[in-house]
């Protein structure tokens, strides 16, 4: 299994004819600001999934291709950690977003960058995680991440070793703002899980997973993983990605009108280890970025994004 990053259901408003559009792509949480010089991004007003209670999130459904085979010899790749396996390993992302409407000038609505060290343990049901101390270098944050040590989490998995959904579990005195930043952390880690293909393949096999990508936008997204190495249980996959829209419209939420997409260019690269015998990567990273533009109809106000997401694991 491999874990990517996520999409983004963005919450917004009109000020005047401009509809202006945060974060799209790439996370599952967002906020929404006026045009005027005095829009700032939302945190404790942006109010999270998992309030009090845990909520189990459905992840769209993946199918994989094998382009190529791969040398002999060949074998069904799939997880086979008994119930009962422990894992310790650390999450980090960081979510960068820069963004201009019309000839204003480009502001930065980028989120701070997280560590998450947490403890893997698995179960007939799936694996359930426990967060230790999470960091960040934005001070505000950080502190209000003390409370948040103890949230439980979860993945449910296919046989193929694909995300079907996830669980998120705050510990009760975590605060909205660390809530909401825990939930796309954990989206921008998991939206793009990397199923293995049915068929037998080898060091050198090429295959594609095609899932959609349901938010604000939703996508069509390919992954071409490539399995580069084979020692023994330990997997070492090159991953590429693209992310394309379904439609050349964006129907916005509770009936805000529309936004021609105008632009949408999304992709990203990078290198995962995944152990067959642990739930979780055990080393890599993945960057992905691009740039997306939006045209208001009824202004022809025109909003331009620079998005930048790096996800990596460590033991």
């Amino acid at each position: 299994m491999t874990v990517l990053s996520s999409p983004h259901v963005p919450r917004i408003a009109r000020s005047g004819a401009l509809l202006v559009v945060l974060a799209v792509g790439l996370s599952a949480f967002g906020v929404g600001c006026s045009d005027d010089s005095d829009a700032t991004v939302a945190t404790d007003s942006t109010e999270p999934l998992g309030i009090g209670k845990e909520v189990t999130v459905p992840i769209s459904a993946s199918a994989a291709t094998v382009m190529s085979p791969g040398a002999e010899p060949r074998a069904v790749l799939r997880p086979r950690y008994a119930a009962g396996t422990t894992q310790q390993v650390t999450l980090r992302t960081d979510h960068r977003i820069q963004q201009q409407i019309n000839d204003q000038p480009v502001r930065d609505f980028s989120t701070p960058a997280l560590t998450i060290p947490m403890t893997a343990q698995t179960s007939a049901d799936g694996v359930d995680l426990t967060l230790g101390t999470v960091t960040t270098p934005d001070p505000s944050l950080n502190k209000a991440l003390t409370a948040a040590g103890g949230t439980h989490a979860g993945f449910d998995f296919s046989d193929d070793g694909a995300i079907t959904a996830l669980r998120l579990a705050p510990s009760p005195d975590t605060s909205n703002a660390a809530r909401a930043a825990l939930e796309q952390a954990f989206y921008q880690a998991v939206y793009r899980s990397v199923m293995f293909p049915d068929e037998p393949v080898g060091e050198g096999a090429i295959w594609t997973v095609h899932q959609e990508v349901d938010g604000g936008v939703t996508l069509d997204q390919v992954t071409t993983a490539t399995l580069t190495k084979v020692d023994g249980d330990r997997l070492t996959i090159e991953l590429n990605v693209i992310q394309k829209p379904k439609a050349t419209v964006w129907t916005l939420p509770n009936q805000a009108g529309t936004l021609d997409i105008e632009d949408y260019a999304m992709q990203g690269a990078g290198t995962i280890t995944v152990d067959l015998g642990l739930p979780l990567p055990v080393a890599g990273s993945i960057t992905v970025g691009g740039h997306q533009a939006y045209r208001d109809p009824r202004s022809a106000s025109n909003l331009q994004q620079t998005i930048t997401t790096q996800v990596s694991w460590t033991e």
